[in-house]
């Protein structure tokens, strides 16, 4: 028996609200690693007039720093904030201990953001934590209390500093109030998970400087990727055509022609290979609808991102939930790539990942098309290992759009990618205009 669409929604918000408090768990225990950190750096760049000592002592402890930022910038990127990484390419012959790697790493201005975000990031994230993990203990405290001491026989002690106790009765009050409190904080967590993944994205992204330099080098690599891309793609259509529908209408052609000069001496062989003929053109027909749902689904034109999503997580072996509200429509080349870019991702879900579910959430604000792909599978995905997260990427960066992945072994996996992009009005296809 399938559950109603309000026990989904509601088992996705405990959900969520689980989350994070498990991330507010991890983000105290992470700003803890900060201040060390932070001391390490100090004392490192005060023997940087040392020489050897300083020349191998600062990279060293600056590789920790950008290593402990790098994961900041994928926990955030798992609850949708996107925190690319600034730092300058490595020169050639930066080796480890020598100038010109010491140069590389303490000349970087987000060396410095990395150093600045340390102290304030450890309070923002351990505050924001401490109340993300206390306001649903506090409820669930209330929720337990009660039965617990009629358990045990003891007298009534209050609940916390806040609630005093003196009867069975108002004992008993604490169950509802700590209902209530425990549903304020599972829903206030995820707010408050945001807000610190914000926080670090105002010190850990680039800078205006670094995000122009960025997007020049950006710029380069994806004209050339989409450039490749367009020439693979067309190296694609070409060989299906040759070695599928081609072949078989010039096979078609062959048997027609036969056929022809048999009609008058021998018709029921005539017949026989013209039923043939039609079967082969039936199968011609299928291989060119592939070929166009391929460049194009119908599907997509017809009923745009969400019900093409919806469409293709039906065709999956797995089951995906689908998430995608969206109150127009796209441009059609972005919405192709955004279709592509889902597609691929739940692909890669389904060959690699042995996931038991998954899921897709869209989601247009400010310009941008926000999309997450999420499974239960055993993690460890990697753009470089030929899984097509690297198509996912190139495709996206045709039309300035980035992807972030973040796939611990053992999982989950979290594939966020933005669109930059405009929504225009619902189009009115046949299937939904009336006479």
């Amino acid at each position: 028996m399938q559950m109603s669409e309000a026990r989904v929604r509601l088992l996705r918000w405990v959900i969520r609200g689980v989350r994070s408090v498990v991330g507010g768990l991890a983000a105290m225990g992470l700003a803890f690693t900060n201040l060390p950190l932070l001391a390490a750096s100090v004392v490192a760049l005060a023997l940087a007039p040392v020489p050897f000592l300083g020349l191998a002592l600062a990279p060293w402890t600056m590789t920790l720093v950008r290593m402990r930022a790098d994961l900041e910038r994928r926990r955030a990127s798992r609850i949708g904030v996107l925190v690319t990484r600034p730092y300058h390419p490595a020169p050639e012959g930066a080796m480890a201990g020598g100038w010109k790697r010491f140069r590389w790493i303490v000349t970087d201005p987000a060396t410095w953001r990395d150093l600045a975000w340390l102290l304030p990031g450890a309070i923002i994230s351990f505050g924001l934590g401490l109340v993300t993990v206390l306001v649903p203990l506090y409820g669930l405290a209330g929720l337990t209390l009660a039965p617990l001491w009629i358990w045990l026989g003891t007298g009534w002690y209050g609940y916390g500093a806040l609630w005093s106790i003196d009867s069975f009765s108002e004992g008993l009050l604490c169950v509802p109030k700590g209902a209530v409190i425990l549903a304020i904080g599972l829903w206030i967590g995820p707010w408050l998970r945001r807000v610190d993944a914000l926080f670090a994205r105002l010190l850990l992204a680039p800078t205006t400087a670094a995000g122009l330099r960025l997007r020049v080098t950006q710029l380069t690599i994806t004209r050339a990727d989409t450039v490749d891309a367009q020439a693979a793609e067309l190296r694609r259509i070409e060989r299906d055509l040759h070695d599928g529908v081609q072949a078989r209408l010039v096979s078609l052609r062959m048997v027609i022609g036969l056929a022809d000069t048999l009609i008058d001496h021998n018709p029921a062989q005539a017949h026989k290979l013209l039923a043939e003929a039609r079967a082969s053109s039936g199968a011609a027909l299928v291989e060119l609808r592939h070929l166009v749902r391929g460049i194009h689904p119908p599907v997509l034109a017809e009923r745009g991102l969400a019900g093409a999503v919806r469409a293709l997580a039906l065709s999956l072996p797995v089951p995906i939930t689908v998430d995608v509200d969206l109150p127009g429509r796209l441009d059609t080349p972005v919405e192709s790539a955004a279709y592509f870019a889902v597609a691929e991702a739940l692909t890669n879900m389904v060959r690699h990942s042995h996931a038991h579910t998954g899921s897709v959430s869209a989601r247009h604000s400010e310009g941008t098309l926000t999309m997450m792909v999420t499974d239960d599978g055993a993690g460890g995905a990697d753009p470089a290992a030929g899984t097509g997260l690297r198509g996912i990427e190139r495709r996206l960066a045709a039309f300035d759009g980035r992807m972030a992945l973040s796939s611990p072994a053992g999982g989950p996996t979290v594939i966020t990618m933005e669109l930059p992009c405009a929504l225009s009005s619902p189009r009115i296809t046949p299937s939904s205009a009336t006479d």
